[in-house]
């Protein structure tokens, strides 16, 4: 995703830095009652920024709360850039996002309310992992190491796993969340046509600390 060039003045870094404010409140809110009832005051309160400030900004609630989803999801992807960059192997690569996930839960827990309250419909968007997890299953398509006959329908499958074990991971905070990840990812692996003993190994390779 193309990254904007910094606001080169003073008025725009702090007309970036408002809107940035008024996002991290949106992402507060949603993330603690899933709730986009709050008044523009309550969540410019929250932002710490004047209501006037709000409309130089969005034109209405949907679209901060809009803005709010993709950015916690955008967040989340360049996440899972950072943790698993230097992995070549596709089945890797989707092993490594459904286990970190399960992780996030506990050292992001914010980012994964607002992925467990929103990002179904985020499934098949152009930003955040979706668009990272399309690319990695087209070049496992490519390479041989995936058998799915279409990388969207398999993406369809993979999202809404992903969602499933977050949602198991608050739901069920006493179960072991990195073996029920772990089972998870190779079953997937599984259906995506990677062999048993392979899907199991690579779903219980070493993974990257998340501190």
């Amino acid at each position: 995703m193309p990254t904007s060039a910094p606001p080169s003045n003073r008025f725009e870094r702090r007309r970036a830095e408002t809107r940035r404010a008024l996002v991290r409140a949106a992402r507060q809110i949603l993330a603690e009652t899933g709730d986009t009832g709050a008044s523009i005051q309550a969540i410019a309160e929250r932002a710490d920024v004047g209501f006037g400030s709000f409309y130089n900004h969005f034109e209405s609630k949907t679209e901060l709360f809009e803005a709010a989803v993709i950015d916690a999801l955008e967040e989340f992807g360049r996440t899972f850039d950072d943790r698993l960059t230097g992995i070549d192997d596709p089945a890797e690569l989707v092993a490594g996002g459904f286990r970190l996930s399960a992780r996030m839960a506990e050292s992001h827990p914010e980012l994964m309310q607002v992925l467990r309250l929103r990002g179904l419909g985020h499934l098949h968007s152009d930003n955040g992992l979706a668009v990272r997890a399309l690319r990695d299953l087209r070049a496992g398509m490519a390479s041989g190491r995936f058998t799915a006959l279409d990388a969207t329908v398999a993406l369809s499958a993979l999202g809404g796993t992903l969602l499933s074990l977050v949602e198991l991971r608050f739901a069920r905070p006493d179960l072991d969340g990195d073996e029920a990840a772990a089972e998870l990812a190779e079953m997937v692996l599984r259906m995506l046509g990677v062999p048993p003993d392979d899907a199991h190994e690579v779903a219980r390779r070493p993974l990257p600390d998340l501190a």
